[in-house]
């Protein structure tokens, strides 16, 4: 009777696993059906781009930087900045020739075909002494140092104070929106975040929505 109900155990296990395995490859599937395109933004030292290599290979996707788009290719990087038309559309084909990509960075004004193409767009925001400290680690670790003028420009993010990125010019932007919005808030690991961006894309439609 023990060698039966274990092979019963077994056998049950056995099943359960090629279950467990088959709804996670529907999920996945799902995932990449309803989430074409994501785009993850916020202000410099949110955690953008970290966030959008993880979410990318979870999703066995493209990682794409809108700061490529953004800037003309020079050495030193970021000097002149691409026509904002042409910096969409090259964004947006980008984006399609791959079918389906993960987007860091801010696209506001570059184009509603550019804009309108993205079926989730995640929101994420950083005390300011929390972003600076970031900000000064990555650009020590890219350049030796953080120049004074960038992290001045970043600082006044929630102010707002000068042309560019800005919380209030972000919260409009995020309001017209055509698709679904995710605001992430505070100070998550990556694994938390990637989970919650998931768990929002099982809900996804295509109305206007904020989560």
């Amino acid at each position: 009777m023990k060698s039966l109900d274990c092979c019963r155990i077994s056998g049950a296990l056995l099943i359960y696993r090629r279950w467990q395995t088959r709804f996670r490859v529907a999920e996945s599937e799902m995932t990449k059906e309803t989430a074409r395109y994501i785009l993850i933004t916020g202000a410099a030292g949110s955690g953008t781009t970290t966030l959008a290599d993880a979410l990318a290979k979870e999703l066995s996707t493209t990682h794409l930087e809108a700061d490529d788009f953004l800037w003309l290719p020079s050495n030193p990087p970021y000097q002149h900045l691409a026509d904002k038309t042409q910096r969409g559309e090259r964004l947006l084909q980008e984006m399609r020739a791959h079918g389906r990509a993960v987007v860091a960075g801010s696209v506001m004004g570059w184009g509603q075909p550019l804009e309108n193409e993205f079926d989730l767009v995640v929101f994420l925001y950083l005390p300011v002494e929390l972003r600076l400290e970031r900000l000064k680690r990555r650009e020590a670790k890219r350049f030796g140092q953080a120049k004074p003028e960038f992290l001045a420009w970043a600082a006044q993010y929630d102010e707002g104070g000068v042309p560019g990125r800005s919380l209030a010019r972000h919260q409009e932007w995020l309001s017209v929106l055509t698709c679904a919005v995710l605001k992430l808030e505070g100070d998550m690991s990556v694994t938390d975040r990637v989970r919650q961006i998931l768990d929002a894309v099982d809900g996804l439609n295509h109305t206007p929505s904020v989560m």
